[in-house]
Order: C-alpha cells, then structure tokens, then sequence
C-alpha cells in the first residue's frame, strides 16, 4: 500500500515548486530555464529537498520512478494554471501585446479545447522526463550512501 501522506507531501511540494517555476516562465530571459527545469529534472530537486529535510526515508529506483512522475505531472499542471492567466492579462495590458499565442487559444471554445489538450499531454511528457530524473536520483543516492531497501519493505500499489 501506497504511503498516503508520502504522496500528498510530494504533490504539494511539486505544485508549489510548479507554481513558482510557472511564475518565473512570464519573464523572457529566465523562461527558457524555468521551463527546461520544470519539464527536465525537478523531480531530482524535490526529492533531494525531501530527504535533506529527512521527510522521505529510503527510497528504491522503482519508488523513485514513480515519484518523479508524480512530480513532473502535478508540477506541469499548477505551472500551467499559473502561467495561463498571468501570460492573457499580461497580452491585455499594451506593451506586452507580444503575447499572442494564448490569446489564440481562447479565442473560441476549441482552440480552448486544444489548448488544454496540449497542457495534459506535455505534462504526461514531463511526467516521463521527471520520472527518469527520479529513477537517477535515487540510484546515485544508492550508490553515494550504499543503503539499499529490502524488497519486503517496498510498497505495493492498489487501486481501490
């Protein structure tokens, strides 16, 4: 059985960290980094800040798999809700009318449609980089401290 609080800890940290990395993306020289962070290793950032804070114990390649992936998914998604909105009232105000691509999307309802199409199916991608970025995590955490979990502490995943 899954560790529900495990869970909900990493969720809220990785949304936080998504939020901020979201607010970050509006600027246009820094945007490039926030975006490449967010999509690319912030699982590895997250999960290291969680076991320097001692709020995860030993984790196995496979456990750090999968939080990574829960990482890069919910991370992707607050980012998302956070850069939408800022990025349209930015394209109202007129020096910043740049921003056209995100008015587009809302000008009719399926351009709105595809937007948040678009939004889910990259978060899936950065759940996959992110779930990468967690497996090398915790297997250089394996080799830097030499612990190992035993396979019966490991945790099953049930759906109920």
């Amino acid at each position: 059985m899954i560790n529900e609080l495990l869970l909900k800890q990493i969720a809220i940290l990785s949304a936080i960290a998504g939020a901020v990395l979201g607010v970050l993306t509006i600027i246009p020289y820094i945007n490039i980094f926030s975006l490449s962070i967010l999509i690319i290793c912030l699982a590895a950032f997250v999960l290291v800040y969680m076991k320097r804070e001692n709020l995860i114990g030993i984790f196995d390649m496979r456990e750090g798999a999968i939080l990574g992936a829960v990482v890069g998914f919910v991370s992707f998604i607050a980012a998302s809700i956070v850069y939408v909105p800022c990025d349209i009232i930015l394209g109202l105000i007129p020096p910043f009318r740049a921003h056209f691509v995100m008015r587009f999307f809302f000008n009719s309802f399926g351009s709105f449609v595809v937007m948040n199409m678009l939004i889910f199916f990259v978060a899936l991608l950065s759940a996959l980089m992110n779930a990468f970025a967690g497996l090398a995590t915790s297997y250089v955490y394996e080799l830097l401290t030499g612990l190992k979990k035993e396979s019966n502490e490991s945790f099953d995943f049930e759906i109920k």
